[in-house]
């Protein structure tokens, strides 16, 4: 029997049927919507912690000034000033560092005009853009001679911008940093939040020798509060942290058996943790939504339906065998009846995940991202689950022999 005629039937069997049809598909489409969303929310999780890892850099260490105990209180990490600009210039003289930028964090009011804005100020160096991995917008960035000569000139963030210039550009334009005028060279391309959720266009950059003479100050001639190091490869990242353990023990003169007075801290393993927790969260969330399309499965096979469609068209399948209908059409026409349905309910589940998925972005304020691929495999898990579970009522109505189907009340 041809494939045509055999659609046609079906599809007017399943007609006659409308509310126990409807049923039928209603689980297939609430499966197939909530594997689509779900996987969407994970994959929104999934690109915001990739563009953070990005915005920050790659192979990152933090190297922390150390702690002290003054009176019996013990002050926390990074408040004694134990690091120096000449320890960061050591440092990227070790084989298994790539670069490393010494800063001098602190807060100021930044004015122009009738406007200003509270906002971090980082000193730093001109290697602090490749480090971060961060771009200019507009502008130039500041130089080595800006270094010498601690030059009172900035670049200031898309946040800081926003508040103090709006559509106005600033570079040229000079803003006052404390009580200081400061030349804006140039403006800092869009970073976003980062993995702990500030935001990183909120800040203003300007050389680390302005920040130690003119700005902020420093305790000890040439201390900074921190500094990021970035090994030459994500392969010597151990040996990059060991490297500079000992290097900073020898510059900083300590005994064997004294505690370190600085702390190294390794930012991609932060990141990586942070990122495998993501994934880990998209295939519970992928997971969970799969048992949708496993109980729409079985409400394809529930003896309430289609199975009870067999039972109600016995006497119709005695009077098809009888007029010389083989079993294998019967069984083809009740698979082409569970695939209908399967198709069918999977393609208002599409309909129904990318628009709760659009919901919840709207709603929740989250990131989510709707991938072909979760739209690819939910549908050929859906169409594969309907003729899996379609099997056994097909395979069932296929065996019943024409004089008892024709008995049958």
């Amino acid at each position: 029997m041809k494939i045509g005629p055999l659609l046609s039937e079906a599809w007017q069997a399943m007609g006659a049927n409308r509310l126990r049809t409807f049923l039928t598909m209603l689980g297939m489409m609430i499966g197939v919507g909530a594997v689509i969303m779900m996987l969407a929310v994970g994959q929104g999780a999934r690109d915001l912690v990739d563009r953070s890892i990005v915005s920050m850099g790659r192979n990152l260490f933090v190297v922390l000034a150390g702690s002290a105990t003054a009176s019996g209180v013990r002050l926390g990490t990074g408040n004694v000033p134990t690091l120096t600009l000449g320890d960061a210039e050591a440092l990227e003289q070790v084989p298994t560092v790539g670069a490393v930028v010494p800063i001098l964090p602190g807060t100021a009011q930044v004015v122009y005009g009738a406007n200003n804005w509270g906002t971090n100020v980082l000193g730093t160096t001109p290697r602090f853009l490749d480090v971060r991995n961060w771009r200019l917008s507009a502008g130039l960035p500041f130089n080595d001679s800006d270094m010498r000569s601690a030059t009172q000139v900035a670049l200031l963030g898309q946040t800081v911008v926003k508040n103090l210039f709006g559509d106005e550009d600033p570079v040229g334009k000079t803003v006052r940093i404390g009580k200081s005028p400061y030349v804006v060279m140039g403006t800092l391309a869009a970073k976003g939040q980062s993995l702990d959720g500030r935001d990183q266009d909120d800040a203003v950059l300007i050389p680390v020798t302005t920040a130690q003479r003119k700005l902020f100050g420093s305790q000890f001639q040439g201390s900074v509060r921190f500094m990021i190091a970035q090994a030459a490869s994500a392969e010597a990242m151990p040996a990059a942290e060991r490297d500079m353990t000992q290097l900073l023990r020898q510059r900083h003169r300590l005994a064997d058996g004294v505690d370190n007075d600085f702390s190294i801290r390794n930012l991609t393993a932060l990141v990586n943790t942070a990122a495998e927790t993501t994934r880990t969260m998209s295939l519970m969330l992928g997971a969970i939504a799969s048992i949708s399309l496993l109980v729409g499965g079985i409400g394809i096979m529930n003896i309430n339906i289609m199975l009870v469609s067999v039972t109600e068209r016995t006497q119709e399948i005695g009077i098809r065998c009888a007029t010389g209908a083989r079993a294998r059409d019967i069984r083809l026409q009740f698979l082409l009846e569970a695939l209908i349905l399967s198709v069918v309910g999977c393609l208002v589940g599409v309909f129904l995940g990318v628009g709760g998925g659009l919901l919840v972005s709207l709603v929740a304020r989250m990131a989510v991202v709707v991938t072909l691929s979760s739209v690819v495999v939910a549908s050929l898990v859906a169409a594969g689950v309907g003729i899996f579970f379609g099997l056994y009522p097909a395979n069932k109505a296929a065996r019943l022999k024409p004089m008892d189907a024709l008995r049958y009340q």
